[in-house]
């Protein structure tokens, strides 16, 4: 399955359309405090998906561009990410000095992973926001995978069993000598959509093409068969450190061709069987909660 999410609903996305299954929204519990840890949504979908097909069969067919995609998963309880897990891209940080500092181009096993704030994730139809435009800002396009069941100290053979699906990932960062975390967690700096591909749908994520291209520029091109620790072996890392949660993320890192975005710029991000986002970038708005 694809599924998608918009204000308010969720979607089986077939092709360019979707059909609306947000009545399977009334499944869930209801909220309690304090609340279960997790995504409720994604919990559930083992057990939700002959009604989510049902749902679908009975729901007449919309296209896509009619709603705003946000992110597939509403509520993460973590976003994990991994750095500099590309051998090309280690190679490309080492050489551009000015830009990478020396304490962030160890290789992953010495730097382990990092978290970023569940309130920089946005969807493929929100704008990337800027937060200090006179400072670089750079592009990183990455294979997301979401947790589908809370597990802890997972065996790299069983890992994939415990996945929901697999999303395009953004990890947009500002280059400086902050700790990662600060940088890459600013408001819209975590992209994930356009849809979750369910990991039965998905099959195997060793052997999958990434591009990214601004203003149609080619930047990042790849394949997860490049990734220093792969997926099973990046669940098992993360899993010896946290209790993954349904929901949770695991950015997987990023290829060589990581450049500079400004505003006025637009990104097209793509994953093989997994489909593709087009984002605009733009600054950073003012706001104030009243």
């Amino acid at each position: 399955m694809r599924l998608c999410q918009f204000e308010g609903g969720v979607g089986l996305v077939e092709g360019s359309e979707f059909r609306d299954v947000s009545a399977v929204l009334k499944r869930l519990p209801s909220s309690v405090y304090p609340p279960v840890r997790g995504d409720a949504l994604i919990a559930a979908l083992p057990v939700l998906r002959s009604d989510i097909l049902e749902l679908a069969r009975k729901s007449e067919p919309r296209p896509l561009s009619s709603v705003h995609l946000k992110s597939p998963v509403r509520a993460p309880g973590k976003l994990i990410a991994a750095p500099v897990n590309y051998q090309d891209h280690l190679d490309e940080a080492i050489a551009d000095t000015e830009t990478f500092s020396r304490a962030h181009v160890r290789r992953i096993e010495e730097t382990g992973l990092f978290l970023k704030a569940t309130s920089s994730m946005v969807g493929a139809d929100d704008a990337i926001r800027l937060c200090f435009p006179e400072r670089r800002t750079d592009h990183e396009i990455e294979l997301a995978v979401v947790i589908g069941q809370a597990c802890r100290n997972v065996p790299r053979e069983r890992a994939l069993d415990v996945v929901a699906g697999y999303c395009i990932g953004l990890d947009i960062t500002i280059r400086g000598p902050e700790e990662r975390s600060l940088r890459k967690s600013i408001d819209s700096y975590s992209v994930l959509g356009p849809w979750l591909v369910t990991a039965d749908e998905l099959g195997d994520p060793s052997g999958l093409a990434l591009e990214l291209d601004v203003d149609g520029e080619p930047r990042q091109r790849a394949n997860t068969r490049d990734l220093i620790i792969d997926v099973p072996g990046l669940i098992a890392f993360a899993s010896r450190w946290y209790t993954l949660d349904p929901g949770d993320v695991i950015y997987t890192g990023t290829p060589a061709g990581v450049g500079p975005i400004v505003a006025g710029n637009r990104v097209r991000a793509s994953i093989e069987r997994i489909g593709e986002l087009n984002m605009e970038v733009a600054a950073e708005r003012a706001t104030i909660s009243s």
